[in-house]
């Protein structure tokens, strides 16, 4: 059972390493840990992910809290349940973009705060396996809670388009399905792969990959689509492709929808780390005040709070919203993209080209024997006043700039360099390689 609880979540395969017994575990410990009375679960269409609820669910009924069962619903319709119901807590049961036969848990305590491997996995871990929890004589009872009706009204309250726009859509034969069911009636929608299959049939529900974008692309461009949108397995990310069918950077999606945001006022908005350096620029241009975060959900919802953001966007592809409980929101990220189309009357594609001015390696992964020493010959080539420890080591330069960091779970260390030109790019980036793998 050790290995499934990682840094941000509970996952592994089914029924090796996580099972309906497993569950219950869980199911019992999360509420030692949270004290929780009232916790909102939903799940994903994985074939196991009923048995997984029904031991959760078993497991936490037994230490007297109730269960308020959402049925099948996208991450992000969980983290607004939670809110919105005023819970103790939310499960979600999901292994998000993993194949099928990988299943899990999000956790989260009230209000959709996340608990981490820093701020509770690792003590749910201790309770699960030691079975340290106290016994109650009173159950808990589980009800369910349809709130698909709610969470459409909730996204069409900030549209604002002026048209149908047609939008080419790869469902991934995943949850994309419940995320923007409620709204579907305001776009001219192209389905790809919009049947429920836990085995995903046609590809990985992971718009990181990007030849799982191969489909959609063609599909843009053949029936001349407004822009296209590929979700994930439990729809907390999302791929987005222009006019043209080329695949938007996830950084750059960011400075898109800040764009719309801040056309209502100013706003403070963050950007992960590894960003291009587009983002800021777009978003300090369009009157916001920007701040860079570290990589992980955990610690960009909880800056998000510190700071008072309204948004933040990932180079992984979540964007977050303070409206969604400072948690992802897929089908409000659609929405204002449909928005900033409509609003700027010109093609996205044409939105994106002053952004796409620099010249970026993406994020390259190295396995490494020993992290730490490879990091402090970085620190030492490269010190100077450009340089910082937000996550990892980087350094900024008037032409370009690179960020290393650790992997939390493997022994990977990570790089990203963009420069102004593509010649400089592949230069920094091998300097950095050479040292990095020796």
């Amino acid at each position: 059972m050790a290995e499934i609880f990682k840094a941000y979540d509970i996952r592994g395969v089914y029924p090796a390493d996580i099972n309906g017994d497993v569950a219950e575990k869980i199911g019992r410990a999360y509420i030692e840990f949270t004290g929780a009375k009232k916790v909102v679960v939903g799940r994903d269409m994985r074939p196991h992910s009923q048995e997984l609820f029904d031991g959760l669910a078993r497991g936490m009924t037994s230490q007297g809290a109730d269960v308020i069962d959402l049925g099948l619903s996208s991450t992000p319709q969980s983290y607004f349940a939670n809110g919105t119901l005023k819970a103790d807590g939310s499960v979600m049961i999901t292994a998000s973009h993993n194949p099928g036969e990988w299943n899990g848990f999000k956790l989260c305590k009230a209000r959709a705060v996340p608990i981490s491997g820093a701020t509770g996995i690792m003590d749910i871990k201790r309770i699960a396996q030691s079975g340290a929890w106290k016994k109650n004589a009173v159950p808990g009872k589980i009800s369910t809670y349809d709130i698909k009706p709610e969470y459409a009204a909730f996204l069409r309250s900030f549209a604002k388009m002026d048209r149908k726009l047609k939008v080419v859509v790869d469902y991934a034969n995943a949850m994309g399905l419940y995320e923007i069911g409620g709204i579907t009636d305001l776009f001219e929608i192209v389905p790809l792969y919009d049947t429920l299959d836990g085995t995903f049939p046609n590809h990985e529900a992971n718009p990181l990959k990007t030849y799982t974008l191969d489909a959609i692309r063609a599909k843009v461009k053949e029936c001349g689509a407004d822009f296209g949108a590929a979700f994930d397995g439990d729809a907390d990310r999302c791929g987005f492709i222009d006019d043209k069918g080329e695949i938007i950077p996830m950084d750059l999606f960011t400075a898109l929808i800040a764009q719309d945001i801040l056309s209502a006022g100013p706003a403070t908005i963050l950007y992960d780390l590894r960003s291009s350096r587009a983002v800021p620029e777009c978003i300090e241009a369009n009157g916001g005040k920007v701040i860079r975060c570290r990589v992980g959900h955990a610690f960009i919802k909880a800056q998000m709070r510190e700071n008072d953001a309204v948004f933040a966007g990932e180079l992984s592809g979540h964007y977050y919203f303070k409206q969604n409980f400072t948690a992802e929101c897929q089908g409000l990220a659609f929405i204002m993209l449909a928005n900033l189309i409509c609003k700027k009357n010109r093609p996205v594609s044409e939105l994106v080209k002053p952004l796409r001015k620099y010249f970026s390696s993406g994020e390259i992964n190295s396995k490494v024997a020993d992290v730490a020493p490879i990091l402090d010959t970085i620190r030492k080539r490269y010190a100077g006043p450009g340089m910082f420890e937000l996550d990892g080591v980087s350094s900024e330069y008037p032409e370009w700039w690179f960020n290393v960091r650790a992997s939390n779970t493997e022994p990977l260390l990570r790089l990203i360099v963009e420069a102004d030109t593509r010649e400089l790019m592949e230069s920094k980036r091998d300097e950095l390689l050479a040292i990095i793998r020796g």
